[in-house]
């Protein structure tokens, strides 16, 4: 679908080939929107996003058992974030949980496809998040639906954004906290390191109603370009662009944020608890920052080279306000994280020099705690 507020003055629209398709890319000025965002506030049309309402007495306790996140307790008024997992642990798809009056609501990529239950169902084995979860009712005493077409999402960041937000509604304070909206919809705190991010849910009809309602109050029309290198910079993965076929939520930064590691058995539990208990991931998402003085970059997907040794893939590339051009990057634990590597094809000439940035290295969380009892069973 395409947003209205691409009929605003200003708004330019994202290339067609873009994920973001549909929403405004950026209104003018893309690093002038990012310093607002740093120093003051921004809005970002996120309609693109696709929502699902999950009503019904059973809600909590058969989302618990089909998403990865421990949601039998989450109260009303509160989020999270959580994940839908391949059986062998594998990252299909990422999406933030609100629970409002009585329904939660999660709401992902638009598009996004899961691994089916059944492999005769879907295309290649692969069906819609709506359909996976409809399928995966059973007897349960929920209605699931694509609440795509009743809302739209929003995202307020910025030092400023709070206060703007308090003029029109009561502004969550806790990291995931869920408000109720005037009118209908609900906006949560999103922790986005150190920036101050709220996303709102509001129906689809009053979408530009409350889009000019906080442009005319102070905050700055802005797209998603901006949005996508302040997430890049606050290590936020996106599934798609920093994920493979292979990825797992270790290597994500998505254990205990929206995977639980001892709850009961849900899709893909087995490989969560395992890496987390007895093993380490066999890769590490890091911010890698680019050599801007030549004028190729490196695209999703392509490798990172140590040498002649491939050590990771790169994921999504943006050219940052205070940066300059940064990626995220998938890399082997073995990898240098204090040599120079290369980032891109060298093949297609788009390959160019890369360091990682110290701050964005996980730290080392020490033995896995399942190998530390056994060892001191063993009277290690």
């Amino acid at each position: 679908m395409s947003s209205p507020t691409l009929d605003l003055p200003g708004a330019v629209p994202a290339p067609e080939d873009s994920v973001d398709r549909g929403v405004p890319w950026h209104f003018g000025d893309p690093f002038a929107e990012q310093r607002s965002a740093a120093r003051a506030a921004v809005l970002v049309d996120r309609s693109h996003r696709e929502v699902i309402a999950v009503p019904g007495e059973e809600r909590l306790s058969w989302l618990h058992l089909v998403l990865s996140q421990h949601l039998t307790e989450l109260p009303d008024g509160q989020g999270t974030e959580a994940l839908v997992l391949d059986t062998h642990g594998r990252v299909d798809s990422h999406m933030l949980v609100a629970h409002h009056e009585g329904v939660v609501y999660l709401d992902t990529d638009a598009a996004s496809e899961v691994t089916s239950a059944l492999p005769s169902i879907g295309v290649n084995g692969r069906q819609s998040l709506p359909d996976y979860l409809d399928a995966m009712r059973f007897w349960s005493k929920v209605e699931p639906r694509d609440a795509t077409s009743e809302f739209a999402v929003l995202t307020a960041m910025g030092p400023d954004a709070g206060g703007i937000l308090a003029g029109f509604t009561e502004v969550p304070s806790d990291a995931y906290e869920v408000r109720g909206l005037p009118g209908g919809g609900f906006v949560r705190n999103v922790p986005f390191r150190a920036l101050q991010t709220y996303d709102l849910l509001v129906p689809r009809e009053s979408l530009v109603d409350w889009w000019l309602k906080l442009t005319d109050a102070g905050i700055r029309p802005s797209g998603t370009m901006a949005f996508e290198a302040l997430r890049v910079e606050a290590l936020r993965p996106r599934v798609g662009m920093d994920t493979d076929d292979r990825s797992i939520p270790h290597e994500l930064g998505w254990i205990h944020l929206a995977a639980h590691v001892a709850k009961g058995c849900y899709r893909g539990q087995e490989t969560v608890a395992k890496v987390h208990n007895v093993g380490k991931p066999p890769r590490r998402m890091v911010l890698l920052h680019l050599d801007g003085s030549v004028e190729v970059s490196p695209e999703i997907g392509d490798p990172v080279f140590h040498g002649d040794r491939k050590v990771g893939r790169v994921g999504s590339v943006v050219q940052h306000h205070e940066l300059g051009p940064v990626a995220l990057a998938l890399l082997k634990r073995t990898a240098p994280v204090d040599g120079e590597l290369m980032a891109g094809d060298p093949e297609e000439d788009r390959a160019v020099a890369a360091a990682v940035d110290p701050d964005s290295v996980p730290p080392d969380s020490g033995e896995p705690p399942g190998r530390v009892a056994v060892d001191r069973l063993r009277g290690r």
